[in-house]
C-alpha cells in the first residue's frame, strides 16, 4: 500500500499525436491507444506505472477539456479534481503551473512528479526506484528535478542536457539544455559523455515550482494563481480554468527549466522511450527475418524489408517491393510513405485539414 501523502503526480495527456496520424486522430489520440495489444493505453499503463509510488488519490490528469470522458472511461477510480481540463492547448508551462496551484491548495508540502503520458519503461523497477529517489531530494531542497538518459545513439528527435558538478549521488547541476540538434552535433554529444537526453520527466517541491514561474512567467502566474479563474463547477464535477486560453503558449522546458539557475538532473538508463514517432515505434517493435514489422493485423511480405505495417486487426495486407515504408490505416485514411521521412506527417495532416477538412484528422 502506497502511504507517502505528500507525493503527487501529474500526468499531460491533452496532446494531439499529430505525428501518428492517421493512428492518432483528434477524437481519439495516441495516449488513449492500445499500441501493443497490451490491453491498456499509454494513459493507462502510465496510471499503473506510477501508482506503485504514488497514492492513487494523489495522481492527476491534466487534459483537453475534449478527452475528459475518454479519461473518465479510462480511467474511472478518478475523482472529478484529479481531471484537470484545458479549453484549449497552451502547451507544458501553462498546464504544469495550474496543476501546480491546484495541489498546493490540496497541500502545501506537495512534492510533484509530472510525466507525460505517451512514454514506455522497460526497466519498470529501475525507474520507479530513480522517482522514490528523486521525490526525496526535491523534497529537501529547492531544485527544479529533471530525468536524464543515458543516450544509446546519436538521436536528432531528442532534446540533451549537458551535465556539469555533481551534486551527490548521481544529481548533477545542468548547465545547458540543447534542443533536437543536427546528427553531426547530436553524434559529438554522444561521444562526449557529457550529455544525456531529456526525458521530458520533472519532479519538484510544489513551492519550488509555483516560485520558479512566478519569477520567469510572472504573465502566466497571474493567469492561473488562486482566485484568478474559475476552478470548479460543481454542477457538471468538471475543474477547468476559464483563464487557460489566456495564458502565453509556452513550454517548461523553454519558459522555465533553460532560464532557472537551480535546475538539476538525476540520470538513468530505464529502457525509456518517447513514444513520438512512427519511427520510436519500429524501433521497439519485433521484426521478421527481413527487418519489417507488423502491428494488429495480418500481412504476406514479398520483396520487402524495413516497411512497418499497420492496419485494422481484422485486414490483411499483401505488399510486394516495399523498402523503407510506413503503411498504416486507421478509419477513414490510408496513409504509405517513406518510413524515414515522418516529419513530413505533420505537413500531410495539415494539407488534409485545408483541402478535405476535419473529416479525416
Amino acid at each position: 500500500m502506497v502511504t507517502n501523502k505528500d507525493n503527487f503526480c501529474v500526468i499531460m495527456g491533452g496532446g494531439i499525436g499529430s505525428r501518428f496520424w492517421p493512428f492518432s486522430r483528434k477524437t481519439l489520440p495516441k495516449q488513449f491507444l492500445d499500441f501493443f495489444g497490451t490491453g491498456r493505453s499509454l494513459l493507462q499503463q502510465t496510471f499503473d506505472r506510477f501508482s506503485k509510488v504514488i497514492p492513487v488519490e494523489n495522481i492527476l490528469i491534466v487534459t483537453n477539456d475534449l478527452y475528459a470522458d475518454l479519461v473518465k472511461e479510462q480511467l474511472p477510480q478518478l475523482s472529478p479534481e484529479q481531471i484537470l481540463l484545458e479549453p484549449t492547448r497552451r502547451n507544458t508551462a501553462p498546464c504544469i503551473a495550474w496543476a501546480a496551484y491546484h495541489i498546493r491548495a490540496l497541500n502545501p508540502n506537495a512534492n510533484i512528479v509530472v510525466a507525460p503520458s505517451d512514454h514506455l519503461i522497460l526497466k519498470e523497477g529501475e525507474f520507479l526506484a530513480a522517482i522514490e529517489k528523486g521525490l526525496s531530494f526535491v523534497s529537501q531542497t529547492d531544485k527544479l528535478l529533471t530525468l536524464g538518459i543515458k543516450p544509446n545513439r546519436p538521436e536528432t528527435g531528442y532534446g540533451y542536457i549537458q551535465i556539469a558538478e555533481s551534486a551527490g549521488d548521481n544529481f548533477y547541476k545542468v548547465k545547458t539544455f540543447t534542443e533536437k540538434p543536427e546528427l553531426e552535433l547530436a553524434k559529438v554529444f554522444v561521444e562526449s559523455g557529457e550529455f544525456y537526453w531529456n526525458s521530458g520527466l520533472f519532479m519538484w517541491n510544489v513551492n519550488t515550482i509555483i516560485k520558479a514561474c512566478e519569477t520567469l512567467l510572472p504573465e502566466l502566474a497571474s493567469k492561473l494563481a488562486p482566485g484568478s479563474g474559475i476552478y470548479g463547477t460543481s454542477e457538471e464535477k468538471k475543474f477547468i480554468n476559464e483563464n487557460f486560453p489566456a495564458c502565453p503558449n509556452v513550454s517548461i522546458d523553454f519558459g522555465i527549466m533553460e532560464k532557472a539557475d537551480n535546475v538539476y538532473v538525476s540520470l538513468g538508463d530505464f529502457g525509456w522511450s518517447d513514444l513520438g514517432t512512427w519511427g520510436s515505434l519500429y524501433d521497439l517493435s519485433g521484426k521478421d527475418d527481413n527487418d519489417n514489422v507488423t502491428l494488429k493485423c495480418q500481412s504476406l511480405l514479398y520483396n520487402s524489408k524495413d516497411n512497418i505495417v499497420v492496419l485494422p486487426s481484422n485486414k490483411l495486407a499483401v505488399i510486394d517491393g516495399l523498402e523503407g515504408y510506413l503503411v498504416a490505416e486507421s478509419d477513414n485514411v490510408l496513409l504509405i510513405c517513406k518510413k524515414d521521412e515522418e516529419h513530413a506527417i505533420r505537413k500531410y495532416v495539415n494539407d488534409t485539414q485545408i483541402k478535405l477538412g476535419e473529416d479525416y484528422i
